[in-house]
């Protein structure tokens, strides 16, 4: 692992929950140079868990150790993402950006333009398209062994945890949208959204996605951090076969079912309800095959697979949702006014 990083060295920006989990990656791989976060306590425990320094800003690093760094990591919370990938990108850095990878599509624009403008590599943070299971859909999907795609539904559910500088949607729809848009290979022609606040004034718990593409396939994304259980699936209804994707499910991730509705020379419709597949799939941690990807990406400058088109791509979509939902935000507030 190390011979593949040994020509990356990585600094990353932001030691929270998250963040850790991207430290300890790149530490196994041998990537790590430094991290930087403002939160001395934040800073103690890497420095205690990975033995990597650590800094309050990134003009404290010494000279030295700034040689090292030729790729950035950005872990930090999502306002300020084109901030510090621009600034790593003037300083001719790759850049991995989590999602979502700005709060505005323009913004979004703006790092990707400027990465390719430099001829610097970056990618997003959009990590279920590195699980073995999304892999193995998306490759059964191309072969047409699921027919034709009719529609695909996801639900990302839990009890928390609440953010307050993003709505549900931003916090958790990127995930599912982003592997809808790879999945199916294309963008969508509308998008629909609703949802609701009542944790926090202007900021929905819940809501409600539906897409349309131009190949006749629907998507529905349904996410909330108001829920009485976790929840993480994904349905791909196909003509021939239907497929689940459940991230929660340890047995089972992935399956196969080859199950639909028939119809016979008189249209009449007939349910079946074929036998169920569980793929053999590989035994690995998404996010270390994510950082790996990136590391290759740096060393072999090859385009990565969730590049920043990709992430301009599912920005558009949540900046569409977005609107609608401030539109229907405005309309009730109309309607109060009216009837007051």
């Amino acid at each position: 692992m190390g011979t593949q990083a040994a020509h990356v060295g990585v600094c990353v920006y932001g030691a929270g929950r998250w963040g850790r989990n991207l430290i300890r990656c790149l530490h196994e791989l041998e990537a790590a140079v430094a991290v930087i976060d403002p939160d001395p306590a934040a800073r103690r425990f890497v420095e205690e868990s990975w033995g990597l320094p650590t800094f309050a800003i990134d003009s404290d690093l010494p000279r030295e150790l700034q040689k090292r760094i030729t790729a950035s990591v950005i872990a930090t919370p999502a306002a300020t993402h084109t901030y510090l990938a621009m600034k790593a990108l003037g300083r001719n850095q790759d850049v991995f950006v989590e999602k979502p990878m700005a709060l505005k599509v323009e913004d979004a624009q703006l790092i990707h333009q400027e990465a390719r403008r430099r001829g610097q590599l970056l990618m997003i943070g959009h990590i279920l398209l590195y699980h073995p299971a999304i892999r193995h859909l998306k490759r059964l999907m191309d072969r047409g062994e699921l027919g034709t795609i009719r529609y695909l539904y996801s639900s990302r559910l839990n009890l928390g945890v609440v953010r307050r500088e993003e709505n549900i949607l931003w916090s958790f729809a990127p995930h599912d949208i982003a592997v809808i848009l790879h999945l199916l290979g294309q963008e969508p022609v509308t998008v629909q959204a609703t949802g609701g606040s009542w944790l926090q004034s202007g900021i929905k718990d819940v809501t409600v996605t539906h897409l349309s593409f131009p190949g006749g396939e629907k998507a529905h994304v349904f996410v909330s951090w108001l829920h009485p259980f976790k929840e993480q699936k994904l349905v791909v209804v196909g003509s021939r076969k239907m497929a689940v994707f459940d991230a929660l499910r340890e047995d089972a991730q992935l399956v196969i079912l080859d199950s639909g509705i028939d119809l016979d020379a008189a249209g009449m419709a007939t349910a079946r309800r074929g036998e169920e597949e569980i793929p053999s799939l590989p035994l690995c941690e998404p996010l270390m095959e994510e950082m790996r990807h990136f590391l290759h990406a740096c060393a072999t400058r090859e385009q990565p697979l969730t590049h920043g088109q990709h992430g301009v791509h599912v920005m558009s979509v949540l900046a569409r949702a977005q609107a609608m939902l401030e539109d229907q935000d405005q309309g009730k507030n109309a309607s109060l006014e009216v009837s007051g």
